[in-house]
């Protein structure tokens, strides 16, 4: 593990090394993501090296001369350390810094010091140190190596450093169960606030999407809420939840969510399930993609993936084009019918809130239905009222024939009560 330079006004120099064979990117959009990354994660990008034909082989993960290559570029350059956009395994490390004598790591190591630095709540700062015990634990005899370059000695080759190695495996086989333990009492406190919030009945939705799409921006915009919204990757990782009063006078809860990534690591979406969680048990989704960015259709598809693997591809959806004030008007129009039944905004300006409060309106209220209910259920009347979107309400001899757009909640209680003409 490196430290990264922290003094004012510098940043650590690094090569990036990344390949495009089998990817859904071009070349281009795979370092500007890697390089994102990296900056982001305090570091500067001297250099990149584009494997444009990838060999796999056991020892580099590729070809000796190619690593060979790589290690010149890198002296050439001045870079301080080599940064992998692709996984290498733990031995692969090894190899890399006996090669060069770099700190070598990879893009999954980028995105757990990113979130590292922004973690706030005790349930992120767990859910973080937790990633990082699993990601590091195949590695110890990788850092118990580079104490032996540093220290010039074998430290942690045989005897007492076996013997070592041994006892810090089990500390960080401990601390894992110890974390363990405390996220699942504080998932609990989150079930139970979830539950608080189910009693009152106010609808919920969660905002997701791409990360840097403009998630917490749109947040504050619409709630006043003083969420962190930066020009950065992954600047939101605490959920933050706020009021959101709709035309109707209807309140829905709005919640910020963790930002995806293209090729999220899986020990990532783990720690951060029972965040991304409360987008399963919202009312519905906002899927918040930049419509400025040419990439829009990997944004959308790595969200529907995420959403998938968390299990709440089934809540109802939301479409919602950001930036649209960095639009020209061929891209205006194009957007809007290749994602169909989606709104297009600008979370800055707030140009196109009307249009996307009625739809968030129609979101949460669910489909219209025609009810006809008992004379001296007036209580449900009012409950649909507070709940419900009502279009009309017909006092009748029979009973109260009242037409109303209703969440699941509440549909499920009125089922007996639906009336079809």
């Amino acid at each position: 593990m490196m430290d990264v330079d922290k003094e004012q006004g510098s940043s650590l120099p690094v090569l990036l090394v990344s390949r495009t064979e089998n990817r859904v990117l071009s070349d281009r959009e795979v370092v500007a993501e890697i390089s994102g990354l990296v900056t982001t994660a305090g570091m500067q990008p001297v250099d990149t090296v584009v494997l444009r034909r990838f060999d796999p082989a056991p020892k580099f993960g590729m070809g000796t001369g190619k690593a060979e290559e790589i290690m010149h570029v890198a002296e050439s350059c001045g870079a301080e350390a080599i940064v992998f956009e692709f996984e290498i395994t733990p031995t692969q490390q090894r190899n890399w810094e006996t090669l060069t004598g770099l700190t070598c790591f990879d893009r999954q190591e980028v995105i757990i010091r990113i979130f590292a630095d922004r973690a706030m709540t005790r349930e992120a700062v767990l859910q973080i140190e937790l990633a990082r015990l699993k990601y590091s634990l195949p590695r110890l005899a990788h850092t118990y190596s580079a104490l032996s370059r540093q220290r010039g000695g074998r430290y942690g080759t045989r005897g007492g450093g076996e013997t070592q190695l041994e006892l810090d495996r089990r500390s960080i086989l401990k601390k894992i169960t110890r974390i363990q333990g405390e996220l699942k009492e504080v998932r609990k406190d989150r079930s139970t606030q979830r539950k608080q919030r189910e009693r009152v009945s106010v609808p919920s939705c969660a905002i997701v999407g791409y990360t840097n799409a403009g998630k917490s921006t749109l947040l504050n915009a619409l709630t006043g809420a003083a969420v962190l919204a930066e020009d950065k990757l992954f600047a939101t990782l605490d959920p933050t939840t706020r009021r959101y009063d709709l035309p109707s006078g209807r309140k829905v809860l709005l919640t910020d969510t963790v930002g995806f990534v293209h090729d999220l690591p899986h020990t990532l979406i783990d720690a951060f399930r029972s965040t991304l969680e409360e987008a399963s048990f919202a009312t519905g989704i906002l899927i918040i993609l930049d419509a400025s960015d040419a990439n829009i259709q990997l944004q959308y598809d790595t969200s529907l993936a995420v959403l998938e693997e968390i299990g709440a591809r089934s809540r109802p959806e939301l479409i919602v084009l950001n930036k649209a004030d960095l639009l020209d008007e061929h891209t205006r129009a194009r957007l809007p019918v290749e994602f169909p039944g989606s709104v297009l905004i600008s979370a800055r300006t707030g140009e196109g809130f009307d249009a996307f409060a009625q739809l968030l309106e129609a979101l949460v209220s669910g489909s219209e239905q025609d009810y006809l209910l008992p004379l001296d259920r007036g209580d449900l009347v009012a409950r649909l009222h507070r709940e419900g979107t009502v279009s009309k309400v017909d006092y009748r001899d029979d009973g109260i024939l009242i037409r109303a757009g209703t969440d699941g909640r509440i549909a499920a209680l009125l089922r007996e009560y639906e009336y079809h003409a």
